[in-house]
């Protein structure tokens, strides 16, 4: 009974950061993309939007899940939870800014096409943030 309750607060530890994480990465997404994600999913019912953070938050989560069940402890953890933040805070930089220059317009027009892009390349992020992690 003794294992349980340990294993019980250790996954009470890991998920509250997690989800904490996750908040904190869905505020700092939202402040770095340039549009309004919120006002153009629930105002104005852009389904690209929608895709585009569903991805990010999708990719974010693997990278999380990653760093949790390869971390030596919950400072490790966090460490690698940064590391992931970065990444894909940094990916959807890139393809905002190198690859996809038009990349904003082409969300606030609801195009589904781009933001199947975004979110196929937070997902990558993700994954690959996720198996990095396993050292």
């Amino acid at each position: 009974m003794d294992t349980f309750i340990h294993g019980l607060t250790n996954f009470g530890a890991y998920f509250a950061l997690s989800i904490l994480f996750l908040v904190v990465f869905k505020v700092i997404y939202l402040f770095v993309t340039p549009y309004d994600e919120w006002k153009l999913i629930k105002d104005n019912k852009n389904i690209a939007a929608g895709i585009a953070l569903g991805g990010a938050i999708i990719g974010y989560s693997i990278a999380i899940a990653g760093a949790a069940s390869n971390s030596v402890g919950l400072t490790d953890f966090a460490l690698w939870g940064l590391v992931a933040l970065v990444a894909q805070i940094l990916g959807f930089t890139v393809l905002r800014l190198i690859v996809m220059p038009k990349l904003v317009q082409r969300i606030e027009s609801n195009e589904v096409a781009a933001a199947t892009i975004v979110a196929s390349v937070s997902i990558a992020i993700g994954l690959m943030n996720s198996a990095c992690m396993s050292y």
